[in-house]
C-alpha cells in the first residue's frame, strides 16, 4: 500500500450519486513510483465524497496502470488536511469550491485576516463584510458552505471508524444529516428501512461496533422483518407464528420471548399483521386481502348465448382447418360466460389453440382484447402463437420510473405503474399467459388496474413450479373453487408430438421415459463425477448442439436444481465464463463482489428494477425506442465495461441496452448456468441439464417437468440416471405459506 500527499487542482469527473470521483493530485513530498516520482501532477480515482478542488489531501492506496489513461493512482482510504499557511488558504478558497469566491476575493480574505482566515469563517463569519465585495448574506453563504463542507468532513471520519465504507457513508448523511451521530449510536437498524440497499445484516454489523446490545427491541424488530423478508425470498407470504418465533431467534440468538415480545411491537406499530397463527408482512397481507376482494369482484357472469359461441368456433374450425374437443369448447364458452376463468394444462394439450378460439369470439362480439405474459419470452411466445400482439405485464401496466421494487421492504404504498384504480385499462377482455409465473405483487397491481366489466382469463400450467416472487397466486385461485377452471389433458396428434412433449407429460404422470438415447430431442449421457459432467456440459454448449440446434452458444442454456454444490450455478458459472468467455486483453472487466464481470458476458438480472432505463438504437446510435424496467429473469449479454465511468452496458433482448452503475450490478448474475426455477416462462433451443444427487426438498418432479419443458428442440440429461428417476418419484415439495386462498375463502 502507497502513500500519496498533496492539493487536489481540479477534478475531472465526479459520480454525484455514489461520489466516485477521478482527479488531478499536484504531489508534495516523496512519490512511491518509480514511473510518477518527478511528475508535476497524478490522476487519482476512487469516492471522494467531500473532497473538492483546492483541498489538500492524504491518500493511501495503489499506483495502477489503466490501459487507456496510464499510471493512476487507485485510492483505499484518504484523510482531508486543513489548509496551513495563507497561500494554502488562499488556493483552497479561490479554487471554485466555495460558490461565488474566485481568485481575487480569495486573495482579498487572506490579505486582510491572514492565517486567521478559517477560524473567522468559521466563528465569526460576520467580519467577512469588512472584505471589499461581500456583503452580509454572502459572508453568511460562505460560512454555510465551509461549515456543511466540514460537517461532512466530521460525519465521514465518524462513520469510518465503525468500518463503514465512503460510498455507504455518502448515503448515510445524504439522509439523515446531522442526524446521522443520533442514529447510528442509538438504532442504528433504522437505516434498513430508510436507506436502499442496506439490510439488517449491514445494520447489524455497524451496531455491533457501535455497542448495541443483542436484545435491543431495535435490533429484534429489525431481525424480525427481516426474517419475514427472508421467507418472502423463498416465496412465502407469510410464517407460521411458531416458525418465525424458530428462525428469528436462530438468526438473533436471542429467546423465544424476545421475538415474541418484538412481534407483539411491531403489530401495535403496524408493520405486521397476524391470522389464525400465521404472521404476515403487512404489505403482504395487504397484497392478498386486497386481490381477493378484486378476484371476486370482477367474478361475475355474462350473459352469453352458448350456441352463438358455438357458431365462431366452427367458423374458427373451418377456416384454420382445426378441430376442438369437448373440453376446448366448454373453456371458451366459460371465457365468454364468466367475468374470471381460468384454463390449464400441460405442453401440447391445445391451449395455444384454445386461446386463438376465444380471440377469435371475442373479436367477433367486437370486444378489444388484450394479450399479456410476465416475461418478454413470454409474451413474444404468446404472440408468434396466436398471430395476436402481445406484451409483458409491466408493459400492460405501463410501468414508469418513478419507484423501484424493493424487495428488503416489500412496500406497495408508492406505485410503480401508470394503469391502477385510477386510471384503469380500457379493454374488454384480458388474457394472461404463463400465469404460474405471477407473485402477489404482479397480481395484486394487474387486479388494480382492471375495472368490473372487465373479462380476465389466466392461462397456465398448474404443475410448473410456483413463481419466484413470493405467493401462490395460480394454485391458491384453483384450489378455492371461486372461479370456473378449465384442466386440458387430452394430448393432441399424437402421432407427430416430440419427444420432449411425451417426456414431459410421462414425468409427471410419474412414469420414466425411455432412456436409450434413440430419440433425437430427449437423451442421457451418463456420467458419475462432477467435474466430468461439467466437462461434458462444456462440451455441448460450446461445440455439440449450436450446430446441431442451428444456434449459439449463448443461445443454449444451462439448467441446474440448485444454486450451490458441485454441479449448482455458483460453480457453473465462474467454470463456464473461464470455457466461454474467457479473460483477454481486449476485454474490459470489473470485479465485483463476489464474481468478475466481463464485456461479452452471459448474464441475468435477478430483481426487478423499474427505475432502470432501456434504449433500442438504429443506425448511426440514433434511439428508436426507450422505456423504464427490467425484471427478475431477464437476460443479456454486457457489451460494454466502463472503469472510468464506473459503468456497464447490457443488452437485452429486441436490442435493449441498458446502462448500470457499477453500485447497481448486485442486481446482475451470470446466466451461463440458471437454477430451473428462473427459467420459467423461457423457451430455448436446447437445454442442458446435470444432475447429481442434492437436497431431497429440491429434488422433486415439478423442478424436472418444468427444466424438461423449457427445451424447443433438444435436452440433454448429463448425470446420474437414478438421480432423474428419482426426481420423479418426489412429489413431495416445500411448503409454501400464502393467505391467497384464506382471503377468497372468508368472502365466499
Amino acid at each position: 500500500m502507497a502513500e500519496l500527499r498533496g492539493f487536489v487542482d481540479h477534478i475531472i469527473y465526479r459520480n454525484p450519486e455514489n461520489a466516485y470521483s477521478v482527479l488531478v493530485l499536484i504531489p508534495e513530498g516523496t512519490v512511491e513510483d518509480e514511473d510518477l516520482s518527478g511528475a508535476d501532477e497524478i490522476t487519482c480515482t476512487g469516492i471522494f465524497p467531500s473532497v473538492t478542488a483546492g483541498e489538500s489531501v492524504q491518500m493511501t492506496g495503489d499506483f495502477v496502470e489503466h490501459k487507456s489513461y496510464g499510471k493512476q493512482f487507485l485510492m483505499k482510504t484518504y484523510e482531508e488536511i486543513i489548509p496551513q499557511g495563507q497561500e494554502a488558504i488562499k488556493r483552497y478558497l479561490g479554487s471554485g469550491a466555495i460558490k461565488g469566491v474566485g481568485e481575487a476575493l480569495a486573495a482579498r480574505i487572506v490579505k486582510k485576516f491572514k492565517a486567521d482566515t478559517l477560524r473567522i469563517i468559521e466563528q465569526e463569519p460576520e467580519r467577512l463584510s469588512e472584505v471589499k465585495g461581500i456583503s452580509d448574506r454572502m459572508a453568511a453563504s460562505i460560512a454555510d458552505q465551509v461549515n456543511e463542507k466540514r460537517d461532512m468532513r466530521d460525519a465521514m471520519i465518524f462513520l469510518g471508524q465503525y468500518g463503514i465504507s465512503m460510498s455507504l457513508a455518502l448515503r448515510i448523511y445524504q439522509e439523515y444529516g446531522p442526524k446521522t451521530y443520533g442514529i447510528i449510536r442509538e438504532n442504528p437498524y433504522q437505516m434498513a428501512e430508510d436507506i436502499p440497499r442496506v439490510g439488517f445484516k449491514t445494520a447489524d454489523e455497524i451496531a455491533k461496533k457501535v455497542g448495541i446490545s443483542i436484545d435491543s427491541k431495535y435490533r429484534v424488530g429489525c431481525g424480525i422483518l427481516y426474517a419475514l423478508s427472508e421467507a418472502a425470498g423463498q416465496g412465502h407470504t407469510c410464517l407460521p407464528m411458531d416458525e418465525l418465533v424458530y428462525e428469528a431467534s436462530m438468526l438473533l440468538s436471542v429467546s423465544g420471548e424476545d421475538v415474541e415480545n418484538g412481534v407483539r411491537n411491531l403489530l401495535i406499530e403496524g408493520k405486521l399483521k397476524e391470522r389464525d397463527g400465521f404472521v404476515y408482512l403487512m404489505s403482504f397481507y395487504t397484497m392478498e386481502d386486497r386481490a381477493a376482494g378484486l378476484l371476486l369482484g370482477l367474478s361475475e357472469p355474462f350473459d352469453v348465448s352458448p350456441s352463438i359461441v358455438e357458431a365462431v368456433i366452427s367458423d374458427v374450425e373451418s377456416e384454420e382447418n382445426i378441430t376442438l374437443d369437448e373440453v376446448q369448447r366448454e373453456a371458451v364458452i366459460c371465457a365468454a360466460k364468466n367475468g374470471v376463468s381460468i384454463l390449464t394444462g400441460g405442453p401440447g394439450t391445445g391451449k395455444t389453440t384454445t386461446i386463438r378460439a376465444m380471440i377469435r369470439f371475442f373479436e367477433s362480439q367486437e370486444k378489444r382484447v388484450e394479450l399479456a405474459a410476465p416475461t418478454g419470452r413470454a409474451a413474444k411466445r404468446m404472440s408468434e402463437a396466436t398471430d395476436h400482439p402481445a406484451r409483458t405485464i409491466h408493459r400492460l401496466l405501463e410501468v414508469h420510473a418513478g419507484s423501484m421494487e424493493d424487495s428488503d421492504r416489500t412496500t406497495v404504498s408508492r406505485s410503480m405503474f401508470d394503469k391502477n384504480e385510477d386510471n384503469p385499462l380500457e379493454t374488454d377482455v384480458i388474457i394472461i399467459d404463463e400465469m404460474s409465473m405471477v407473485d402477489i405483487s404482479l397480481m395484486y397491481a394487474l387486479l388494480k388496474a382492471i375495472p368490473r366489466g372487465t373479462r380476465l382469463v389466466m392461462v397456465g400450467d398448474e404443475n410448473q413450479l410456483p413463481s419466484v416472487g413470493p405467493g401462490n397466486v395460480l394454485s391458491d385461485m384453483i384450489s378455492s373453487g371461486a372461479f370456473s377452471t378449465i384442466t386440458l389433458k387430452k394430448i393432441f396428434r399424437q402421432k407427430d408430438l416430440s419427444d420432449i412433449v411425451l417426456a414431459a407429460h410421462q414425468v409427471q404422470n410419474g412414469e420414466v421415459p425411455r432412456l436409450d438415447n434413440d430419440s433425437k430431442e430427449f437423451f442421457i449421457i451418463k456420467r458419475n463425477n462432477a467435474d466430468h459432467i461439467i466437462g461434458v456440459v462444456k462440451e455441448l454448449v460450446e461445440k455439440k448442439l449450436p450446430p446441431y440446434v442451428h444456434a449459439s452458444s449463448y443461445d443454449i442454456q444451462v439448467l441446474t436444481p440448485t444454486r450451490k454444490g458441485l454441479v449448482g450455478v455458483s460453480r457453473l458459472n465462474e467454470l463456464m465464463q473461464s470455457y466461454l468467455n474467457p479473460h483477454s486483453g481486449d476485454k474490459e472487466e470489473y470485479a465485483g463482489t463476489d464474481v468478475i464481470f466481463r464485456e461479452g458476458d452471459k448474464v441475468m438480472q435477478i430483481k426487478n428494477d423499474y427505475q432502470l432505463e432501456w434504449e433500442i438504437t438504429g443506425r448511426y446510435g440514433i434511439v428508436v425506442d426507450s422505456g423504464t424496467g427490467v425484471f427478475n429473469g431477464d437476460i443479456g449479454i454486457i457489451k460494454r465495461v466502463d472503469n472510468e465511468g464506473q459503468k456497464l452496458v447490457v443488452e437485452y433482448e429486441d436490442a435493449k441496452k441498458v446502462v448500470y452503475p457499477f453500485k447497481n450490478t448486485d442486481e446482475l448474475e451470470h446466466a451461463y448456468a440458471v437454477t430451473i426455477h428462473k427459467s420459467q416462462g423461457s423457451e430455448y433451443p436446447a437445454v442442458v441439464i446435470p444432475l447429481l444427487p442434492g437436497a431431497r426438498a429440491l429434488m422433486n418432479r415439478n423442478l424436472i417437468y418444468t427444466a424438461i419443458t423449457r427445451a424447443k428442440s433438444c435436452v440433454v440429461l448429463v448425470g446420474d440416471p437414478e438421480v432423474f428417476v428419482d426426481m420423479i418419484k418426489t412429489t413431495d415439495q416445500k411448503k409454501r405459506y400464502s393467505g391467497l386462498l384464506d382471503r377468497i375463502n372468508e368472502r365466499t
